[in-house]
């Protein structure tokens, strides 16, 4: 009885410490699972982090990298490359400022005379200059002509600025250009700069037309090599100053053009008094001459005329005209078969060479 309550006892007691150590061997096997999960736990947030640093860092690196490729001007029209562009440009800025300026080209100027009112006749003044007007208006064009006219000043018009340019390439020998700033084609200037890149057109005095009147726009003309400046609408005066400036003055120049005065003097005797009578009465009788000349040819009274140049001829190689006698004798022979239409050609030659002798002779008797 004895042995089976011991035996009891012992059993009840190995299934306490089975249930003791089951439960212990649980409680470390959760325990275990939770240190594990806590160490995932801890390796996926710590690779979302460092994932996310990661990200980070490359979105500033892309942003910098983007500042930096701004800053070197590797795209295009980044600041640098314009910079390189402005640079690039800025000697032949120079170079078209120096080209432009009076000192540069050596312009020999002189200061204008106060003789009163300007009109037509004092343009006589400058017989001989040659001007080409860079002018696409009909109506402006025809006022500058009709200023012109009589006056030996021989002017060529030119439509545009390509037409301007195509002129000087075939004939250079001009002393001025009147260059409107706005054309079609070709501007004044666009047409202004190339001339001014090629120095053989040093010589041409570059005088611009325009409205407008602003500094800057001055400033902008001067810039593409136009010396002076000329406000529309056209005032004479100011076209008279800027052409008395850089002309020289003939009373100072020893040759004459048209006027060979120790040739007349010959004929005279060597009688100064006598050759200045003779000259008065050549501007008396012959100052008006093409116009009586225009008249009979336009009426197409060619005996008339021809009578009248024969009487011409000699009297001009009595004074030492010698140039315009032979023009004169020209335009005789031409008027003979007028169908040719030479004579409208050499008549044109003499209005030109009659206008300068008239302003010779006024300087040579002064």
């Amino acid at each position: 009885m004895l042995e089976t309550y011991f035996n009891e006892i012992i059993a009840t007691i190995a299934i306490l410490l089975i249930t003791v150590i089951y439960i212990i061997i649980k409680k470390s096997q959760q325990k275990k699972k939770q240190q594990v999960e806590i160490i995932e736990d801890y390796f996926i947030v710590d690779d979302f982090n460092m994932q996310s640093a990661d990200a980070n860092e490359e979105e500033v690196n892309e942003e910098m990298q983007e500042i930096q490729d701004s800053l070197d001007g590797e795209e295009e029209g980044s600041f640098e490359e314009q910079n390189k562009e402005e640079f690039l440009d800025e000697p032949e800025v120079i170079d078209a400022k120096k080209d432009t300026s009076s000192n540069t080209l050596n312009r020999e100027k002189r200061a204008v005379r106060n003789i009163g009112k300007i009109t037509k006749e004092n343009f006589k003044e400058f017989a001989g200059q040659r001007i080409l007007v860079a002018e696409d208006n009909i109506i402006n064009q025809k006022v500058i002509t009709g200023l012109f006219a009589d006056s030996g000043i021989e002017i060529t018009i030119a439509d545009d600025g390509q037409f301007a340019l195509d002129i000087l390439e075939k004939d250079s020998n001009y002393n001025f250009i009147l260059m409107d700033v706005h054309m079609p084609r070709v501007s004044g200037f666009e047409a202004s700069k190339k001339i001014r890149k090629d120095s053989k057109y040093n010589h041409i005095i570059i005088i611009s037309l325009s409205g407008d009147v602003a500094t800057d726009d001055i400033r902008k003309m001067t810039d593409a090599g136009m010396e002076e400046h000329l406000e529309k609408p056209l005032r004479i005066e100011a076209l008279y100053k800027i052409l008395y400036t850089y002309t020289k003055d003939s009373s100072k120049q020893t040759k004459m053009q048209e006027l060979d005065t120790q040739s007349g003097l010959n004929i005279c005797g060597e009688d100064k008094d006598f050759y200045f009578e003779i000259l008065n009465e050549f501007i008396n009788t012959y100052a008006k001459s093409t116009e009586k000349l225009q008249t009979l040819l336009n009426n197409k009274k060619m005996n008339e005329a021809d009578k009248y140049l024969l009487d011409l001829s000699g009297i001009t190689a009595n004074i030492g005209a010698n140039n315009i006698s032979k023009i004169v004798l020209d335009l005789k022979l031409a008027i003979t078969t007028p169908k040719d239409g030479r004579y409208v050609e050499l008549f044109k030659n003499y209005v030109q060479s009659l206008n300068i002798l008239l302003q010779e002779i006024e300087t040579y008797k002064s």
